[in-house]
């Protein structure tokens, strides 16, 4: 009997722990509130290097005093709801063990997976989904997409979301109190923010000019933002939901974007951007199918289900509404450009033509840099000299330009406002010192969004001995014979 009795207090003993053992996990199936506006995500069914984003309302886009503030950030009222984001940026192991290869154009385990299209994007966010037993949030069906906001899996945040996350409460143009620095973010250090009005008086700067490493590094290599997000500036872009569209005046909740577009748009700035393309309200485009280098994507969930559905139209459309034949377009200060478009027109037999202006840009290096800045900054329109007679006779437009300032030269802009480019296909080319193509592929889409858009092809420089080569893998890409 003794025995017995024994053995019975110990089975209640051991049952006891088990209690208090289930108890503490239940406790431990909670979001637990930190010192800032995030909560530290403990729900067993959640990632733990996700944290839940309390939802609020912000001022949305920029004032209209923000330096390098762009026209399409008018300052709105949004209100978004609660929602889990990813602490990091999505890493290449992350992308490679779900889909089974790895695009990207740096390799690393620990790198931010890049150069995946949108499209790649949200096949992933389902492909994951379906292997952790989660409701995909998108129904795919090659071009056109729609959303299902009531699905627990995983999704891009819309934009809205991302910019809400990106201040983390701020009204600043970065979420840290200065600019950031080459050491605090990844990015084009040499160009810190506004040092294009400063460049030859650099003491007026908030932050020096500094490291600029070429390449994508580790996530989280950095100091968190307030709410515990990593690499919100820099790095890589981060695809949202939304099509590129006007911002609307009256408040919104909840925003999704336009129900249609021809363009998606993409956050945060890149390795290879200026400061001034990392603030939070920038906003990047690029089309659905196409990727880069320095564009990758950060996850979301769901904090509670949404309700009804988005669903989105892709209005792309190909060239074809003229004979076939082929423009080469191109501004060009220093002759590299010239000498880029002058080797496409040997290897194509295209139409040439050189885009000049009534009022030329000094020939004098330092003063050009000071002419090209302020021409961006207001959004200058200046006249050209010269102009295209029967652009409809052509269905593809190869344009080139210098990458100025880490975008197109005001120039080019007057160039595309001139002409209904609808239906063509746009193939940027571009000379630069060293940023590729910076937001210049931004700009232009931009200007001519309902024109398809090719493989743009960036040279170093003159190109050297390797740009015979390189147009001529170019062109190929682009299935130009």
């Amino acid at each position: 009997m003794r025995k017995i009795l024994s053995w019975l207090l110990a089975l209640l003993f051991i049952c006891s722990l088990a209690a208090c053992s289930q108890n503490e996990n239940k406790d431990d199936d909670v979001a637990v509130p930190t010192e800032d506006n995030s909560l530290e995500v403990t729900d067993m069914n959640i990632p733990d290097n996700f944290v839940l984003i309390k939802g609020g309302t912000f001022q949305m886009g920029s004032p209209e005093s923000e330096a390098w503030r762009s026209v399409d950030e008018t300052q709105h009222s949004v209100t978004v709801s609660d929602f889990y984001m990813s602490k990091y940026e999505l890493t290449q192991k992350e992308y490679e063990e779900i889909i089974g290869n790895n695009p990207s154009n740096f390799s690393g385990e620990n790198l931010p997976v890049e150069n995946i299209s949108w499209l790649d994007a949200v096949a992933y966010c389902n492909a994951r989904s379906e292997k952790e037993k989660l409701v995909p949030a998108y129904t795919i069906d090659g071009q056109s997409v729609s959303w299902d906001r009531s699905a627990n899996g995983y999704r891009l945040p819309t934009e809205a979301e991302w910019e809400y996350a990106c201040r983390a409460g701020t009204t600043t143009p970065f979420y840290m109190e200065n600019s950031p620095s080459a050491e605090e973010a990844n990015y084009y250090g040499h160009y810190p923010y506004e040092i294009e009005d400063n460049y030859f008086s650099q003491g007026n700067l908030q932050v020096q000019p500094g490291e600029y490493r070429q390449t994508t590094i580790a996530v989280g290599s950095f100091s968190e933002n307030p709410y515990g997000l990593y690499d919100m500036h820099g790095n890589v872009g981060e695809w949202v939901w939304d099509y590129y569209g006007e911002y609307p005046t009256e408040e919104q909740t909840d925003p999704t974007g336009p129900t249609s577009g021809t363009l998606r748009v993409y956050r945060g700035g890149g390795w290879n951007d200026f400061a001034k393309n990392m603030r939070s309200a920038y906003r990047a485009t690029l089309e659905q199918n196409k990727g880069s280098f320095n564009i990758g994507i950060r996850l979301v969930r769901n904090a509670s289900p949404g309700t009804g559905s988005v669903s989105g139209a892709d209005l792309q459309t190909i060239g074809g509404n003229g004979d076939g034949k082929i423009l080469i377009a191109y501004f060009s200060w220093g002759g590299n450009t010239k000498g880029i478009a002058e080797e496409i027109q040997r290897q194509t037999g295209a139409d040439l033509f050189e885009i000049t202006m009534v009022n030329p840009y000094s020939s004098d290096y330092n003063t050009v840099l000071d002419e090209a800045q302020r021409d961006q900054k207001a959004q200058a329109r200046p006249e050209l000299a010269s102009h295209v007679e029967n652009m409809e006779q052509y269905d593809i437009v190869m344009i080139g330009y210098p990458n100025w300032w880490a975008s197109i030269p005001m120039p080019v802009a007057s160039f595309l406002e001139e002409y209904d480019f609808a239906g063509k296909t746009m193939i940027p080319f571009c000379s630069h010192g060293g940023g590729r193509f910076g937001q210049s592929l931004t700009a232009i889409t931009k200007l001519v969004p309902n024109a398809a858009m090719g493989e743009a092809l960036s040279v170093h420089y003159s190109g050297g001995s390797a740009l015979s080569a390189d147009v001529t893998e170019w062109l190929q890409n682009n299935n130009i014979n």
